[in-house]
């Protein structure tokens, strides 16, 4: 006997992307894997808040976590239903030209590159993609 392929939670996932925090978050990950404590820092929301919204995303499935030590680290993931794949790429897209994500993308790469300014972000490991752009 064959079990059907397991279908997509789409309520699910419009639930996750019906939340302006989850969408900043979404839009500061965005190609990119990034620490907790950068979120913490940028969005200037407790750990336990950003950390609730961050697993909301994964239940989602379109985030996932890695642990470095005591440091955690988000990055987006592509779902494997191809609807739910062409909106996550469609609602990146519409954040890259939202003038208040790119804000908050500026932050995120100042905060990168200038981590001793900001207290949360003492020792924290440099977001992966942007580790390379500070000199």
């Amino acid at each position: 006997m064959t079990r059907s392929p397991k279908t997509y939670d789409l309520a699910l996932l419009f639930a996750a992307l019906s939340d302006r925090t989850r969408l900043r978050l979404l839009n500061l990950m965005d190609g990119k894997e990034v620490c907790v404590c950068y979120f913490v820092e940028i969005l200037g929301q407790s750990q336990p808040k950003i950390s609730r919204h961050l697993a909301y995303l994964r239940r989602a499935g379109v985030v996932s976590a890695r642990r470095e030590g005591k440091w955690v680290h988000y990055k987006t993931v592509v779902p494997s239903d191809a609807g739910a794949a062409k909106i996550l790429r469609e609602t990146l897209a519409v954040l890259r030209e939202d003038k208040g994500m790119q804000a908050d993308l500026s932050r995120l790469n100042k905060s990168c590159c200038e981590p001793q300014k900001a207290s949360l972000l003492d020792g924290a490991p440099l977001p992966k993609i942007i580790a390379g752009l500070c000199s």
